[in-house]
């Protein structure tokens, strides 16, 4: 070898590697690289085998929240400002307060049924 290229060599492996030229060969030829989803990768996590104390994305717990609870409108997923005093169900606006009025009893126990709602009132 002739002192010119053991330089190159050198120089080669003195730069960080993601300034080396194979590295950028490498990500230049695969440009369709995906993106996992969170899914994917919560799975993957939990088929490797980990120690106990390990800690992963899957297993922290985060403090509960010092905000109060956004509640939503049950008839149109709207922020809920308001909540009617009979039926307890939840509306956005003076129309959704019309339909609820308007809904036949079994519908309102189905949406407070779909809210987790407990204490149906007759």
């Amino acid at each position: 070898m002739s002192t010119s290229t053991t330089q190159g060599v050198a120089t080669e492996n003195a730069m960080p590697k993601f300034k080396k030229k194979s590295f950028i060969n490498y990500h230049s030829k695969n440009k369709k690289s995906q993106w996992k989803s969170l899914k994917q990768i919560v799975t993957y996590e939990r088929s490797l085998p980990w120690s106990e104390d390990a800690v992963i994305y899957s297993s922290l717990n985060p403090p509960p929240s010092f905000y109060p609870a956004k509640k939503y409108s049950d008839i149109s997923g709207l922020i809920g400002l308001y909540t009617d005093p009979e039926t307890k169900i939840r509306y956005h606006n003076s129309e959704e307060y019309i339909t609820v009025k308007n809904l036949p009893m079994d519908l309102r126990a189905g949406y407070l049924q779909l809210r987790g709602a407990t204490n149906i009132v007759g």
